[in-house]
């Protein structure tokens, strides 16, 4: 197992390695740069002519006249010796204070996001295959299409138009009032935790419905296994028998795929975040593109990109020790 675990760390490594040269490419493929932009903003509609060489001068400045392998050099550098991810122009400062607790704050939704997908729809689709072909069956199945086919923004609007039509409340946001720009604190803490609730269900309703489906036709199958019949004729009690035999390798398409569930998250975040009024990476990330600030489009795609990586990680170890024959090899 220690062997099976270093093999991924390492190829994480390599792959995150190739992951930043890959971002960097991206973050050079927009036509013109930053100073370009920059030059827009200062002079425009001002009557003074701009020549190639002030736009020069100001992208010296910048330091982004060297090569692009040299500033890519420089910059995955700064992040691995320093956690430096480099300078945000717009904005004159550095990129860790742009991005600041918004990053966290979008780690706090999607962990509660994948918290919500896993312990609802684990359990309800044992349940399903266990009862299968009954009433509570069918209901499961009816929701769970329903998930598939209701996008996540649109039961977000639902939420909130009900929430304020029945209870007067605005269920928006990521803080209360008082909270929304004071330090960090316990209760800071806690109000977070007391308002991730609705964005987590919003995020983890498609996935819920998705994984219900792939637990209850997995765990169906196992449960026919003549190794399941001869525990059952050995008198296993029938809960105990579930759970260290069919449950367990059930679980394996669930656990396979996490990092798509990550990837699937981030990419319906921005709308979501938008509908709910969340604080988080994707409005950034937008604007850092629509600027042309590529270190703080950057570090987001490499953020975001490294969450994925080693939740890959993660879902590997986690096979591993939930089907021995992966560590073996089979």
């Amino acid at each position: 197992m220690l062997r099976f675990t270093a093999e991924r760390l390492v190829g994480m490594i390599v792959t995150m390695l190739l992951v930043s040269l890959m971002v960097f490419i991206i973050m050079e493929l927009p036509p013109g740069d930053y100073a370009d932009r920059y030059a827009f903003r200062k002079y425009s509609g001002t009557g003074v002519s701009v020549t190639a060489s002030d736009i020069e001068a100001i992208r010296v400045e910048l330091g982004l006249d060297k090569p692009m392998m040299l500033r890519y050099l420089d910059w995955i550098g700064g992040i691995v010796l320093r956690g430096d991810f480099g300078q945000a122009f717009a904005f004159e400062t550095s990129v860790v204070k742009v991005i600041g607790d918004k990053v966290w704050l979008t780690l706090a939704i999607l962990l509660s996001t994948l918290l919500v997908t896993y312990l609802v729809s684990i359990p309800i689709g044992i349940l399903a295959a266990v009862r299968r072909g009954s009433a509570a069956d069918y209901g499961l199945t009816v929701i769970s299409y329903l998930g598939l086919a209701l996008p996540n923004f649109l039961l977000a609007l639902i939420l909130l138009y009900f929430a304020n039509k029945w209870f007067g409340a605005d269920i928006g946001g990521l803080f209360s009032a008082e909270y929304a720009d004071a330090p960090w604190s316990l209760g800071k803490a806690w109000d977070l935790v007391k308002h991730l609730w609705l964005p987590a269900l919003v995020l983890a309703w498609s996935a819920v419905a998705y994984q219900i489906q792939t637990v209850r036709a997995t765990m169906s199958d196992e449960i026919n296994k003549l190794s399941v019949t001869a525990a059952r004729a050995r008198g296993v009690p029938e809960t105990r028998l579930l759970l260290k035999y069919p449950a367990r390798l059930a679980i394996n398409p669930v656990v396979s795929t996490i990092g798509f569930d990550v990837n699937r998250i981030f990419s319906e975040l921005p709308i979501v975040a938008v509908v709910l009024g969340l604080t988080e990476l994707g409005e950034l990330l937008l604007q850092a593109y629509l600027d042309l600030d590529m270190y703080v489009a950057g570090a987001i795609l490499l953020l975001l990109t490294a969450v994925v990586v080693f939740m890959n990680f993660v879902s590997d170890i986690l096979l591993a020790w939930l089907d021995p024959r992966i560590k073996l090899g089979a």
